[in-house]
């Protein structure tokens, strides 16, 4: 298994509640909003050393899983049922593979019922917090029921914890 990862152990009583992988950074919140560094992988990057957009999707997502979807967040019940309704990414500076890890700052741009919206500013390794971003994007995620294949409307936990990182996007 690769440095950047563990698999949590086993919860007092010996049956592990949950065996998913997990970062080494299981990030943290900040008055930005939610940031985790992502390790880059040499197959994330292209033939010019970037990393491809393909790629820069995936590393999102993965920064995501330890804001939204680990056992002690407030969120953790939308694992059975998260769908991506919207996904735009912009670049506005280069992110090279040697620049990694990336830092990813995540924070709701907007909040209803039964989906939320998620941005991103991502940043190369070192880079200050309130420097300008190299992406830029945001994800649209709604709350899912799959034994019923209908939206979810979120509990009162669930809104409150993804209110608290609620703020608008800095514009470039």
């Amino acid at each position: 298994m690769a440095d950047d990862v563990k698999t949590e152990a086993p919860q007092a009583g010996g049956e592990s509640t949950d065996q998913r992988r997990l970062f080494a950074d299981n990030g943290h919140a900040t008055d930005r909003g939610y940031v985790v560094t992502v390790p880059v992988r040499w197959s994330d990057m292209d033939v010019f050393a970037h990393i491809n957009h393909a790629r820069m999707v995936t590393l999102l997502e993965e920064a995501r899983i330890p804001w939204l979807f680990y056992d002690d967040k407030p969120t953790a019940p939308m694992r059975k049922g998260c769908l991506v309704a919207d996904l735009h990414v912009k670049y506005q500076g280069q992110i090279r593979h040697d620049e990694s890890p990336i830092t990813v700052t995540m924070f709701v741009e907007k909040l209803r019922a039964v989906d939320f919206t998620v941005g991103y500013e991502v940043r190369p390794h070192g880079a200050a917090p309130d420097s300008k971003p190299a992406v830029v994007a945001s994800t649209q995620l709604v709350s899912f029921d799959i034994d019923t294949q209908r939206p979810r409307r979120m509990p009162p936990e669930e809104k409150a914890y993804l209110q608290s990182f609620l703020r608008a996007p800095v514009t470039a």
